[in-house]
């Protein structure tokens, strides 16, 4: 294996990973910024209200997302074709 593959494989690895955190983190970027909008306006300023609302929405979407993460790393994985040595 050169330093050519090593870097594909790097490459591709980080790209699953951004593949597979995305959904989870821009979900718990949009309750935050509705949140923090909701207390600005409300002038309701308790740490549990952030709290809770992120954690509820994290878990739902873990729930939704997961088997789209799955089948979008099946295809990722089997669409390319592999090289034998």
């Amino acid at each position: 294996m050169d330093a050519t593959q090593v870097f594909n494989h790097g490459q591709e690895g980080l790209y699953m990973l951004l593949m597979v955190a995305a959904p989870v983190l821009l979900t718990i970027l949009a309750v935050g910024l509705l949140v923090s909008i909701f207390q600005a306006a409300t002038q309701i300023h308790g740490p549990a209200i952030a709290s809770t609302a992120t954690a509820a929405m994290t878990l739902g979407t873990n729930d939704k997302v997961a088997s789209w993460i799955c089948v979008a790393a099946w295809k990722m994985l089997t669409s390319r074709p592999t090289a034998r040595m």
